[in-house]
């Protein structure tokens, strides 16, 4: 094939995915260590949006490489690869609205816990209203996703199954099972930051709870 290669190479777009998965994966944690004002809420929130694309990652090796559903649903055969651009933009995609629901969810935690100082009866309150929101807004993507996958060219079908199972997993089990059940798990240590960091971000819980590990020693 003469001309402009149409693909990566392998190295190339594991590279450039690497790359982008570090910028945005440091930029967005020293973003939430300072909207949540805690060092534990944005490893947790890492660590479930990564969760979240891999999920992803793992159904579009299951349904389009592998071929595991891909006749039944699209007519098409097994691809037995995925076009190299594909995986960066769902884990750029993917990665932003994860985070996006995990700063709207854990900030209605934060608001409930300053409110009642309880860290189980600001999940169950948060849940209890937030709940069909998360999912309702997840559902049009969904929907939107599956319109999408509607289109003649397949690498827009590998990308919008990718998107659309990654938005469906992570809203109804990320961020309705898992998300609430950890921060419920972990109840104080939520709210945690070394006393100068508390301070430096004004975080009353952090600095109550700083105050009270030094009490304790």
């Amino acid at each position: 094939m003469t001309g402009i290669t149409p693909l990566m190479t392998a190295g190339g777009s594991a590279g450039g995915t690497g790359l982008a998965g570090e910028i945005l994966i440091g930029g967005l944690g020293a973003l939430a260590v300072l909207v949540f004002a805690s060092l534990l809420l944005p490893l947790k929130a890492l660590a479930a949006n990564v969760l979240s694309v891999a999920a992803a990652y793992g159904v579009l090796v299951l349904v389009w490489q592998q071929g595991h559903g891909a006749e039944a649903i699209w007519g098409l055969p097994a691809t037995g690869a995925i076009t190299s651009w594909v995986p960066l933009f769902v884990f750029a995609f993917l990665y932003g609205l994860s985070m996006d629901y995990e700063v709207f969810l854990l900030t209605r935690i934060r608001e409930e816990y300053d409110a009642t100082g309880s860290t189980d009866q600001a999940v169950i309150t948060t849940t209890g209203r937030t709940g069909r929101l998360v999912t309702s807004a997840a559902l049009i993507l969904c929907l939107a996703m599956v319109a999408l996958s509607a289109a003649l060219f397949t690498f827009l079908k590998v990308f919008a199954a990718g998107i659309g199972a990654g938005i469906l997993i992570d809203a109804t089990v990320v961020r309705s099972l898992l998300v609430p059940a950890l921060v419920a798990a972990f109840g104080r240590w939520n709210w945690w930051l070394p006393g100068r960091a508390a301070r430096l971000l004004h975080s009353p819980a952090g600095e109550k709870d700083s105050e009270l590990r030094v009490d304790q020693r």
